[in-house]
């Protein structure tokens, strides 16, 4: 089994990535690499945080996690440096900060959405209250109309009247 250098392995990691965007099979037919090994180097990648792509070539189709670490990689970088980037990487300056503005909003929501569970709790404890109380008092009624049928029964049976009179 040939090693090769981790400087190959990026190297043939980043045709996988735009402006290329080969694919797992065309790059394993133009450099003669077995399938299976790329895939396990695509995994290894995306374990270490690196940015790859998954099984498909659009950008806007990447893992959640892919987006999130190229916004954590162009965090820091002024406007020149994100567009060196984003060339190298085949992607949009404007794609990077709707990926960073989704980012920020998911983690704004996670505020508001707890406060809304806890509303949500709240209102659903009324609810299910109120409901219990119109069981109870449905209960209530039918045992009682139950009751009444039992000893209407009981009166004929007595009485000896066979009719039903309801």
């Amino acid at each position: 089994m040939p090693r090769y250098a981790p400087e190959r392995k990026e190297a043939l990691l980043r045709k996988l990535l735009p402006p290329h965007n080969l694919s797992v099979a065309e790059l394993a037919r133009q450099e003669g690499i077995c399938e299976q090994t790329l895939y396990n180097w695509r995994k290894q990648a995306k374990a270490g945080g690196a940015v790859v792509p998954g099984n498909q070539k659009l950008t806007d189709n990447w893992s959640a996690e892919a987006k999130l670490a190229v916004v954590i990689e162009t965090a820091a970088l002024s406007e020149i440096e994100l567009s060196e980037y984003c060339r190298s990487k085949g992607l949009y300056p404007q794609q990077v900060k709707a990926w960073k503005a989704a980012c920020l909003a998911g983690q704004q929501s996670a505020k508001t959405q707890s406060q809304a569970d806890r509303e949500q709790a709240k209102t659903d404890k009324k609810r299910i209250r109120q409901l219990e109380r119109e069981l109870n008092r449905k209960e209530k009624a039918l045992a009682e109309a139950a009751a009444l049928l039992v000893l209407r029964k009981k009166l004929n049976a007595y009485w000896g009247d066979d009719s039903e009179d309801i």
